[in-house]
């Protein structure tokens, strides 16, 4: 009887909303044809062309060719859902796929208004003699769109992206490069993963981002950002920058090389951000005639915490604290964390071009509650630097700077300048070796603090096997052991629950001095 049934149309339209779409997967192959519905290897289509004019929809997967080569942009559409994202990847076995953008395009790879997407296992390169400007090799931009979710990038390799002039010319030359803007809609992004990517040979910066509320009037934070595991080589300007997140998490990541085109510095660095993790990180060969440190607590940033890194060869410094004076739309540099870290042989600067003195730590400007304690510091024979050194930015010089539980372990020559800066506390610390006009210290330890073998880190290679840089652990009967002080009775500080080795501290009747805690 159902046959001789007529439906009518506003019931048939209910019960098509109601069955779920399906995700369709498609295929690129250089063997294939525009002409093919791309929905299966036989089918698939031949370049990005057909890729980028797809308005693709949740739980879709575009695959590309293992070994497949393609070049200009690839600009998908379409976004995805919660637990529905659409997905980019390669299909077969052998070599990424590789999309050149042969300096022609802005962005070799842009996701543009769009959420919800995860880009996996692709070379991308935007290399010519004669680049566009603002080239990228890796673009996710978004304006006017509101709140971006779960955009994740993986396992790239982005590499060779040319530019031209420097950092205020625009001329880019960028690894990865995130920007979040808008004039009608305020826009961020809320679950950007950027992991386990390879970038090298940028002319500019390697990853970063920028955006449009960095001004504390206005000021609209990115959330739950996170960049893990990345190796950085051959950086022509800045390493690692996030700028305008909340609780940004960088971790596990090396970086072996930054400013080698352009010498105005710092490797690893959270501009205009609240609340970042910096921890695990290998940073080494950051060079620059006035920045070249390997970390960077910069301003307009509050609680920042920086941790279990290790930083070796750096040509002007280990860790650089700054702001210029405090002002509206900048609330300074407040309550840095520098704990549990190591650092070899950083500040070996000695070039004619360097327009300040190389240190371990230099504070600029008007950073107020910068807590450094836990750390053990390597100075070598050769070097005759400031171990910390203050200086003006705008007039402003910093206060409340605490140094407490720290091996400062120099064979070479370690010097001090506090300039104007107020309330420098030093407390419980070890100095051995050659310290001149050294700050008081009541309860100074001047003791061999017998590590195992201080000078010889070397590289590891591996953000994820730090614990095996055993060069700084401490030998039996050390005089570091259980002398650390009480930080959270003297400073009301959470001391944290590791050392840099990754072991529960304390372990016996009061923690031990710098980044390791001894059985």
């Amino acid at each position: 009887m159902f046959g001789d049934l007529v439906w009518p149309a506003c019931i048939l339209a209910l019960l098509l909303l109601c069955v779920p779409a399906l995700a369709t997967t498609y295929y690129v192959s250089p063997t294939g044809s525009n002409s093919h519905s791309g929905e299966s290897p036989q089918e698939a289509w031949r370049d990005l062309e057909p890729v980028n004019a797809t308005v693709f929809s949740p739980g879709d997967r575009i695959l590309l060719a293992a070994g497949s080569r393609y070049t200009g942009q690839l600009r998908p559409q379409g976004s995805g859902a919660e637990g529905k994202p659409i997905v980019i990847d390669m299909y077969g076995k052998g070599p990424k796929p590789r999309i050149d953008g042969a300096g022609q395009v802005a962005a070799t790879l842009l996701l543009y208004n769009v959420e919800y997407w995860e880009v996996s296992n692709l070379e991308i390169t935007n290399s010519s003699a004669d680049p566009k400007p603002h080239t990228k090799g890796v673009r996710v931009h978004i304006e006017d769109f509101g709140t971006a979710h779960h955009i994740h990038l993986r396992n790239l390799y982005v590499h060779d992206i040319s530019g031209f002039g420097g950092h205020d010319d625009d001329g880019s030359g960028d690894g990865i490069y995130w920007l979040n803007e808008g004039r009608s809609v305020r826009s961020r992004f809320d679950g950007l993963v950027i992991e386990d990517c390879h970038v090298a040979d940028t002319h500019l910066n390697g990853i970063w981002g920028w955006s449009a509320y960095t001004n504390r009037r206005r000021w609209y934070p990115s959330l739950n950002a996170v960049i893990r595991g990345n190796l950085l080589e051959r950086i022509g300007l800045h390493g690692l920058v996030p700028i305008g997140c909340d609780g940004v998490l960088v971790e596990y990541n090396v970086l072996k090389g930054a400013g080698v085109r352009h010498e105005s510095c710092c490797g690893i660095w959270p501009w205009s951000c609240d609340n970042a993790v910096v921890q695990f990180n290998e940073a080494s060969g950051v060079r620059g005639v006035r920045d070249g440190y390997s970390f960077d607590s910069d301003w307009n940033s509050r609680n920042s915490i920086f941790q279990y890194n290790y930083s070796h060869d750096n040509e002007m410094g280990f860790m650089l604290v700054c702001t210029p004076r405090v002002r509206p739309g900048n609330v300074g540099c407040v309550g840095t964390v520098v704990r549990y870290n190591i650092s070899e042989n950083d500040g070996w600067g000695t070039r004619p071009a360097l327009e300040r003195r190389p240190s371990t730590f230099f504070f600029g400007g008007d950073c107020r509650g910068t807590y450094v304690y836990g750390n053990t510091i390597y100075i070598g024979p050769k070097l005759d630097i400031h171990l910390v050194e203050h200086e003006d930015w705008n007039g402003g010089w910093s206060e409340d700077s605490y140094f407490a539980n720290n091996i400062f372990y120099v064979e070479g020559t370690a010097r001090y300048d506090f300039g104007l800066s107020e309330n420098n506390v030093f407390n419980t610390n070890l100095w051995f070796g050659k310290h001149i006009e050294r700050p008081d210290d009541p309860n100074a330890i001047t003791d061999d603090p017998l590590l195992t073998k201080p000078g010889a880190g070397g590289a590891i290679g591996d953000g994820r096997k730090l614990a095996g840089l055993d060069a700084y652990r401490l030998r039996k009967n050390s005089p570091a052991i259980d002398k650390g002080a009480d930080l959270k009775s003297l400073f009301g500080l959470d001391m944290g629950k590791q050392d840099f080795y990754g072991a529960p501290i304390p372990k016996g009747k009061a923690h031990d001095l710098g980044a390791h805690e001894r059985e």
